[in-house]
């Protein structure tokens, strides 16, 4: 992550993950998977973003708002979607 708006988004989008009822243990999130994410000044939107759970990859989309200094989260959405299976990964950089 570049900037700190995608350092705080990418830090909620582990701890949301991690502590939602599936019972995954995220570790990575790539916001830039499968698609350019849209970013504002205080927001990110990726259709195309994919997190690890242990050593496995899963299509993710999210919407992430944060606070002007991007230090607070003020609303954040996400939907997990398939394993992305292994034979996959290098084509996406995962």
């Amino acid at each position: 992550p570049e900037t700190r708006l995608e350092q705080r988004c990418d830090a909620e989008v582990l701890d949301r993950i991690s502590h939602d009822d599936h019972n995954y243990k995220a570790d990575r999130v790539v916001a830039y998977a499968f698609a350019t994410p849209q970013m504002s000044a205080d927001a990110i939107k990726s259709s195309g973003a994919a997190f690890r759970s242990k050593g496995q990859w899963y299509r993710l989309k999210f919407k992430c708002q944060t606070a002007p200094d991007h230090m607070e989260v003020l609303q954040f959405l996400y939907k997990i979607g398939d394993e992305i299976p292994e034979a996959d990964w290098a084509k996406y950089n995962l």
